[in-house]
């Protein structure tokens, strides 16, 4: 239920506004490509961040046998991104190729603790928080565990859509199996 209202809430707020959208994804495993294709294709964003880990379900730090699988699936979400027409930005996670992204994203790969600004807000871009934890930007933009830091988008918990200059942020659940899809263990609550 909340998530067709943010949907539609960002919908309504996409059509209304002449801001640049910024689609931060994270951590993410072959299972969401489709999802992640929709919502550009629903929300036509500017900008698109990935802060790592762009097959998220093939372990490749830990299982380098799995090379040819990886090369596979980040071919896939090249071409979904790519051509999407919005200008990306790449951080490499642990369980990335670094060459290897970079031959399919080419330039717009930038490395952990970069930071970039747009329309004059910062952002500090990392694959984990410790990334970008000590900069001092508007905006810190990472993945790899659940942690929340001050200023933090961490977009394992969601899909940050971030309207500047604004800086208003909404935020998109995964699809539900994302988690197990990474090879995550179920976080359990009280």
């Amino acid at each position: 239920m909340f998530g067709f209202l943010r949907r539609r809430k960002l919908k309504r707020i996409r059509e209304n506004s002449n801001e640049t959208l910024i689609m931060h994804i994270s951590d993410t495993p072959e299972k969401v490509y489709t999802f992640i294709a929709e919502l550009i294709d629903e929300y036509k964003p500017d900008v698109i961040i990935h802060t790592g880990d762009l097959a998220d379900n093939i372990k490749l730090e830990r299982k380098p046998e799995l090379r040819p699988l990886y090369i596979g699936a980040v071919r896939k979400l090249a071409r979904i991104l790519k051509s999407s027409g919005a200008e990306l930005y790449i951080v490499p996670g642990n369980e990335d190729d670094v060459e290897l992204v970079k031959k399919f994203f080419g330039k717009s790969v930038v490395e952990p603790g970069s930071v970039i600004e747009i329309n004059g807000k910062t952002l500090a871009l990392g694959h984990t928080w410790e990334d970008v934890a000590d900069k001092n930007t508007d905006f810190k933009l990472y993945g790899h565990n659940f942690r929340v830091i001050p200023k933090g988008l961490n977009a394992v918990l969601g899909v940050n859509f971030v309207f500047l200059p604004s800086g208003m942020v909404v935020r998109m659940d995964y699809p539900v199996g994302t988690d197990t899809a990474r090879g995550y263990k179920l976080r359990r609550g009280l």
